[in-house]
């Protein structure tokens, strides 16, 4: 079968691609078509413009947050360490409610506890991988299904690599770059002396931009590479308000959202992410009401759903 395409429908969709593949997971097979947008230079996350290389062009999948937000980059080993991974969920679900999105790398360990992390907070996130945004290049093959929650929970991939160019060595060092430079703050979860993640960490000094670590054990092989920065004036983290202060973000800085006191019932309720079902049981009335309530609440951008979850949007 053959299509034709006029030259002014080329050219117009000449940055807004879809891509349609397959993809084989748990013994089944799921379609997906996912559309990519390259980013006009405007729409670039704002403090990549002042670094000294900054991208060419970017392209996206999904949605960036809204401009008042704050990028914080969270990087650490591919082989995070039980403490390492109690540390990362620990402090990113600590920082829920706040107009903070999550960047990391996509990557095995550290990377994908906090895109995680991020999503089960309710908190927005960025993946930013060492390859395309197409499924047919995008790495790891692993987080695969985790890119596509991410983008389902209202985050976003991001990627300087042209759509289908596939990951190489080179280009997690070009990638490291991007994550430190759009990013207010950086949080060293883990890292050995000679770990990758410390290019990120010497990127941020450089860029001017604060850089956090946690605190390990001095027996700890996976506390080398942050200690070493700690000794050149990093900032110790052990609580999400030493993020909170990092970011300028504190509790009187939050304005509460304008709501009636059966909206305030419902927020109160969602103290943690809950099903629907469980949420509709809590509320004591009927189904019907309950479900065009939280029809208004998500309208009004109070609260919405992620994978069958209703969460704070802040």
């Amino acid at each position: 079968m053959c299509f034709f395409f006029a030259p002014a429908f080329i050219k117009s969709t000449f940055s807004r691609i879809n891509f349609i593949s397959s993809i084989y997971f748990s013994d089944k097979i799921y379609s997906t078509m996912s559309e990519l947008m390259r980013l006009s230079e405007d729409e670039f996350p704002v403090l990549l413009g002042e670094i000294s290389d900054p991208p060419q062009s970017l392209w996206v999948q999904g949605s960036l947050p809204p401009p008042h937000y704050k990028f914080l980059t969270v990087v650490g080993s591919r082989r995070v360490s039980r403490y390492g991974k109690d540390a990362c969920e620990h402090l990113v679900q600590g920082l829920a409610g706040y107009p903070i999105s999550i960047v990391s790398g996509l990557a095995l360990g550290v990377d994908g506890i906090a895109h995680k992390s991020a999503l089960k907070a309710g908190l927005h996130t960025v993946a930013v991988p060492g390859s395309g945004l197409s499924e047919k290049v995008l790495y790891p093959r692993t987080h695969i299904h985790l890119a596509r929650e991410i983008v389902a929970g209202g985050g976003a991939l991001l990627s300087e690599f042209e759509p289908e160019e596939p990951p190489a060595q080179y280009k997690f060092g070009k990638r490291n770059r991007i994550m430190a430079g759009m990013s207010h703050a950086v949080l060293i979860i883990e890292a050995t002396q000679k770990s990758g993640t410390l290019i990120t960490a010497k990127l941020t000094v450089d860029y001017n931009r604060d850089l956090l670590v946690v605190p390990h054990s001095i027996f700890a092989e996976g506390g080398e590479g942050g200690h070493l920065f700690m000794k050149l004036g990093a900032s110790p983290v052990r609580t999400s308000g030493d993020i909170l202060d990092a970011l300028q973000l504190t509790e009187e800085t939050i304005a509460p959202p304008e709501m009636s006191d059966i909206e305030a019932f419902v927020y109160e309720k969602l103290s943690s992410p809950l099903p629907r079902d469980e949420l509709i049981r809590e509320l004591d009335m009927p189904t019907s009401e309950a479900n065009a309530l939280l029809l208004r609440m998500e309208i009004n951008g109070l609260i919405k759903e992620v994978m069958g979850e209703i969460r704070k949007t802040r």
